[in-house]
Formats: C-alpha cells, structure tokens, sequence
C-alpha cells in the first residue's frame, strides 16, 4: 500500500473540508436494557424478555434464531445488564448481536467505495458520523483487468467470475483488518456497511451475472440489491451486520454517481447543475430538483495513464502538474509526494496537452508541430529510471479520442433535454480525478464546459462519501433511492447523434470556438488563432 501514503492524507483532508453533519439515524443502533431477572413469578422466555426490552425503543423487533441459542448465556453473564445491536432491515428491525453490559461508546460502521481502479474504506463513528480512520488499496480486481469490459470478459471464462470475486472481496477484508487492527476493535464490533460502487463492481463483488451489462439492450441483474447481510456478501464483519449498496440506474450509471448527485445537493436546488465524474468510466448527470437525465460511457485509460507511453497512476513519483514557459520552452512539473519522476499520470497529461495549445507546439488539432513525434516532459538526467518522460503523438491522439467522448456526452446531454452549456449555472468534479485535475487546463482542452471558475466545485471522493450518509440516514437513503428512480437514462452507444459529436469535438478545445469563448480569448491573445 506504499503508493497510497498520499492518498490516504488527502482523503482524511478532504472529508475534514467536506464532511456533512447528518442527523445520527444509522443503520445499525445499540440499545442498553437493564431487564428484570427471571423469577419464579416472572417466567417469561428470555427471548420474550429481550423483545418487550426494546419495545419502547423501536416497537416490534425480529430475533433470528441464530441468536436464540446464545442469548441464555449472555443474559447471564451479564447479569441481565445487556447492550443489543439491531440491523435495519426491509421490514423493522433485526436483532443482529447481543453483548453483556454497557457497550454502546463503541459503535462502528463503514463507507466503501469500490471504485474499478481503487477501493477506499472508511472507519466511521455510527454515534455522530465521524470518521475515524481511512485505508485505501488497488481493487484486487486490476490484475485480471484495468478496465470494466475487461472484467466483463474474464468472469464469463470457467470460474472467472468466482475470482472477481474473489479479489475484490480479499481488498476489501484486507483493508477492513488494517482498520479494525489499528484502532484496536474487533471486526465483530462493526455492525453496518453502506457501499458505493458502479454497477459492473456490484454485479462482480455480489457474484452476479455481469455479461448483459454491456449487451443491448444493456439490463443489469439488478440496480438496487436492498439491505443484505455482511455474512452473505462476504465481508468479515458482524456477520448479520445490514449492507447497503446505494442504487443505479443503468449499466453505466451506479450507485457511486448517486452517491455524488446526493452530496452536491443539486437534486434539490432549483438551478441547473452538471455533475461529471471521469474516471475509468466518464459519468454525467445534468439536471436540478425537477429533472435529472444522465449518460455514461468509456472514458479513462488515456486519463489515468493506462495507454501513455511513460503515463502511470497517481502515485509517488509521477508528474501531475506541469508548466510550459512558451518562450524559452522551459517545463516546470510536480510529481506526487515530491519524488523523483517516473512517468506522468492523468492530470499531468491533461496539463500538458492544455500547454502545448497555449504555447504553440501543437495545432487545433492537436498534431505536434515541425514534423515531431514526441515532446520531452521530463529529461533522462531528471528521472528515477534515467529515461526520457515525454509525451507521444499517439498519446496525444489516445487523449482527443477520450476528452472528445466526454465533449460529445455532454453535447448529447444538453441536446436531448433542450439547453444549452450557458444554461448550466453549477458544475461539479467529482472523483480522485476531478479533484487533482486543474479546472483552467480541463477546459482549455475542452474537457470541461467553460464555465464562470466560480461556479466549479470540487466534491472529492463523493461515492465514499455519499455511502457514509446513507450509511447514517434512513431518509438520505430513502433520498438516494428517489435520485435514483427520478433519472432519465440516455444510452449512447446506440446514439447517432453522439458519433456526429464525437468527431466535431476531437479539436482543441471544440471545432466551434464559440462554446469555449475565454479560451477562445487567451488562444486570440497569444496568437494562435486570429
């Protein structure tokens, strides 16, 4: 887990910024009964007991019977002073463990996000939602793919799907043991999970057909699994402990979008905001309180470094800032947690491509100019390796075919519900991505609208924090559940309109200026175009 030292700081440091206070109603709730001992003129069964005890708690609850034979001894034991964890389930409540004397001070839960390149856990105090403690790994899953359709691939093969499985569930447990061992509880004190995740992550980490998700007319198993048991799913917890995965709403469209059109908050606002969170996948949903639409589609291996000659993911060591001098070519860069380059990851790559247009070394169409073929980032002298980083005209190529299906998306987007980009009065960037990726280069290259800089926020990782509030509030929940229920879908893959986009927006930053007009300006100024 060393290349997630950084990670995991920016992380803590972007909840500490972004944390939303929410009403404690968790998924889980630890009740202490102090019950009137069994008596010769009181013989009421001890399940009996414990029912009426939290009558004036919750109302009627369930006892499963695999409860049932351990209760007598830890009734006993206790001196009939109890501390009764319940789970919430479809129907009320559940009783999911039952320990002597008071321990309601230790209350936990955790917030996953299952993304396809990483998994995120988190630590999380169900008494007040704070959280504790965060560990963060690559999915097991990379190994046997980078990519969805990849994965999809492997598990229609003889056991593949069981090994997706498999691996994920490993990353997971792995990272829930560094939890719990580090702030020295037990895994059987963890007594909810809420999970975001995008659909195909579902289907592979439930052990669900995956195969139709990308077949038209693309229908996953199933867009919201409910509450389910930790025991059932795999994970080692509390094995009744409820688990909750936040809902989709199409094969491309999971619950980890839900879970950041939860966070910005913009179901509920009356002005119209655009949510996008590229990644592996690119995800957007446009829309305000009375309308949400959404549309899905590949967009992250030139992004993440997955098909650049010297590209890499987001660890020590690879270049994610850059600055170009357009007079004297001299390159300024920063690599993550300050250590020697190795290789250069997506938002470095995004910086370059915005520079090159700025400083005249690539055209509108993004061909490098005087018959190169490669641009030196950074020199071999400079490097860990003692090679050359620089970028490829094919590299370069790799990232117009991926900002170009994420302009088309968006072009599509607008189209279908009637609007237009100067409609559009919020913008958020979610995702590890969105995070790190500088706005100014993101639209000079056009892979963001170019929108007043004011009205861009950045949400961060909002799938783990969206899994942390329903993982908090039944009504959130329940919200999430109508975020879900009230999108309209718009398949692009199928979508003529989105081939006609695609190929008009493979130009730096559009092929009609007019939609990007500050660049437009900047580009005039420093004469690129006239």
């Amino acid at each position: 887990m060393s290349g997630f030292t950084n990670q995991k700081a920016a992380i803590l440091q972007l909840q500490e910024r972004t944390l939303t206070k929410v009403e404690p109603d968790p998924m889980s709730k630890k009740f202490y009964l102090e019950l009137i001992p069994p008596s010769m003129l009181n013989n009421q069964a001890d399940v009996d007991r414990l029912r009426d005890g939290l009558t004036s708690f919750v109302g009627q609850v369930t006892v499963p019977l695999a409860l049932m034979s351990t209760l007598p001894g830890i009734c006993r034991d206790g001196d009939w002073r109890l501390t009764v964890t319940l789970g919430r389930t479809a129907g009320g409540w559940l009783v999911i463990g039952v320990e002597p004397g008071n321990t309601t001070a230790r209350h936990f839960g955790l917030a996953v996000d299952v993304g396809t390149t990483t998994v995120v856990v988190y630590l999380v105090d169900l008494r007040n939602g704070d959280i504790l403690n965060v560990k963060a790994d690559y999915n097991g899953q990379v190994a046997m793919g980078e990519d969805i359709l990849t994965r999809i691939s492997v598990a229609r093969k003889q056991d593949g799907a069981l090994e997706l499985r498999k691996a994920v569930l490993e990353t997971i447990n792995r990272l829930i043991s560094d939890l719990t061992t580090e702030n020295e509880i037990s895994k059987a004190e963890i007594s909810a999970c809420a999970f975001g995740a995008n659909s195909t992550m579902v289907h592979l980490l439930l052990g669900l057909e995956s195969n139709r998700i990308c077949k038209p007319p693309y229908i996953p198993v199933v867009n919201n699994p409910g509450l389910l048991a930790a025991g059932e799913v795999g994970l080692e917890i509390m094995p009744l402990a409820p688990v909750y995965f936040l809902p989709g709403v199409g094969s491309y469209v999971g619950g980890d979008v839900i879970g950041g059109v939860l966070v910005s908050g913009m179901y509920k606002n009356p002005e119209i905001a655009l949510f996008v969170d590229i990644g592996t996948n690119g995800e957007m949903i446009l829309g305000n309180k009375d309308w949400l639409a959404a549309c899905a589609g590949a967009a992250g291996p030139a992004l993440e470094g997955g098909v650049v000659l010297s590209g890499m993911r987001a660890e020590p060591g690879a270049v994610e800032w850059v600055r170009l001098d357009p007079d004297t070519g001299q390159v300024q860069y920063r690599t993550v947690g300050g250590a020697k380059p190795r290789g250069i990851c997506g938002s470095g790559l995004v910086d370059c491509l915005a520079e090159f247009l700025l400083a005249g070394i690539i055209d509108l169409a993004g061909k490098l100019k005087d018959g190169k073929d490669h641009y030196v980032v950074v020199p071999a002298t400079e490097t860990e390796h003692g090679m050359d980083i620089k970028v490829m005209q094919e590299d370069i190529n790799n990232l117009l075919r991926t900002k170009g299906a994420v302009n088309a998306a968006l072009e599509v987007l607008l189209d279908a519900v009637g609007y237009g980009a100067e409609d559009i009065k919020r913008f958020y960037a979610a995702g590890a991505f969105g995070q790190y990726l500088d706005l100014e280069s993101a639209i000079t290259i056009g892979l963001y609208p170019d929108l007043p800089r004011d009205s861009m926020v950045r949400l961060g990782n909002s799938s783990g924090e969206g899994a942390r509030q329903v993982l908090m509030s039944d009504q959130l929940r329940q919200e999430a559940e109508k975020i879900a229920t009230n999108i309209t879908y718009f398949e692009l893959i199928a979508n003529d309109m989105f081939v006609q986009k695609f190929s008009s927006s493979r130009f730096l930053p559009h092929t009609n200026m007019d939609y990007y007009p500050t660049i437009k300006a900047r580009l005039r100024e420093r004469g690129i175009i006239t």
